[in-house]
């Protein structure tokens, strides 16, 4: 494995593991699938640029353009969960909780 492919492939794995085990504000998480999303990027352009060939060419940019829809939706649940529950913690979503 190269250091490039060791490199994203391990932003990867961070994002996934900090969505996992540091769940207590909506915004961390979305920073976590944000890298996820910009380390999927950066790996599909490298694969793309390594076969060199024009057939996998506008599969980097869709996944960019998914990913920028989900920012914009990640951000619009943020501030509506902000000005309803009155803060963006994840124990506070709970609509079971009293």
């Amino acid at each position: 494995m190269s250091p490039t492919h060791f490199a994203f492939s391990s932003a990867f794995i961070l994002g996934l593991t900090g969505l996992a085990f540091h769940r207590t504000h909506l915004l961390s998480a979305l920073l976590c699938l944000e890298g996820m999303m910009l380390s999927l990027f950066i790996g599909m352009s490298l694969w793309t640029l390594q076969l060199s060939t024009m057939n996998f060419s506008a599969a980097p940019m869709l996944l960019l353009a998914f990913s920028a829809c989900e920012a914009s939706a990640g951000l619009a649940l943020l501030v509506a969960t902000a000005r309803t529950h009155g803060s963006d913690r994840l124990q506070a979503l709970n609509l079971l909780q009293w």
